[in-house]
């Protein structure tokens, strides 16, 4: 059955997924690899459109893969899909272009991050919606970080309290979204990058163990097993 978006809704998701995912091995495109029997953009659109606060889903696919992606994405939701660009920000800029007039509240969230939950949707929205310009999803680090010299020495241990892993998606009032994307200069692969070199304050909320990003073997294997264990 497809998911029907909220017509009433303020937030558009952005999804760039044109990049290869080199570390998964060759084939086709990362967001196009199977998770259980679905491509993992299937897997992604299906849990933003469950968001209720979700009015529109953007995804920038492969040049080549558009109409591949509209026809696997309809029974899922009803996206928009636009070609995608040369790196991630020119993927997300050609999304954030495609966006219809509405929604004032921008999300932009990785493929890759297959099994976010539609509750961290609602989170971030909310945040913006409260009155924050930027807002992204982290996680504690729970590992020892060390700062090496190119020579692989260590040259101390990394204060890890202040440390924080970022997810997706990530929320920005539209505005701040796309005068980020018109200034920037080098291509960055966080959003909230952009933003913090225009020299908006960028706010964090709780992430989800379930927005990891798929991005490895072994990452998959482990998006498998929380499927199957009813994730």
């Amino acid at each position: 059955m497809t998911a029907q978006l909220n017509p009433r809704g303020d937030v558009a998701v952005l999804v760039p997924a044109a990049g290869a995912g080199v570390r998964l091995g060759p084939g086709v495109p990362k967001a196009l690899r199977p998770l259980a029997g679905e491509p993992l953009l299937v897997h992604a659109v299906r849990r933003i459109a469950a968001a209720p606060s979700v009015r529109t889903v953007v995804v920038a696919a492969p040049a080549a893969d558009v109409e591949l992606v509209r026809t696997m994405l309809a029974p899922v939701a009803p996206v928009l899909v636009v070609s995608g660009g040369a790196d991630r920000q020119a993927s997300v800029a050609a999304a954030l272009a495609a966006v219809p007039a509405g929604p004032e509240i921008v999300l932009v969230h990785d493929a890759a991050r297959a099994l976010t939950p539609p509750e961290l949707v609602e989170s971030v929205a909310e945040a913006v919606r409260a009155g924050h310009d930027a807002v992204i999803p982290v996680l504690p680090v729970v590992d020892t970080i060390k700062e090496v010299d190119a020579g692989e020495r260590v040259l101390g241990t990394v204060d890890r309290s202040a440390l924080r892993a970022v997810q997706t998606p990530q929320g920005f009032r539209r505005p701040v979204l796309a005068a980020a994307h018109a200034a920037a200069g080098d291509p960055l692969t966080d959003d909230a990058g952009l933003v913090e070199k225009q020299g908006v304050p960028v706010v964090c909320v709780p992430g989800s163990e379930l927005a990891l990003k798929i991005t490895r073997p072994f990452d998959l294997a482990l998006a498998e097993h929380l499927l199957a264990a009813g994730a």
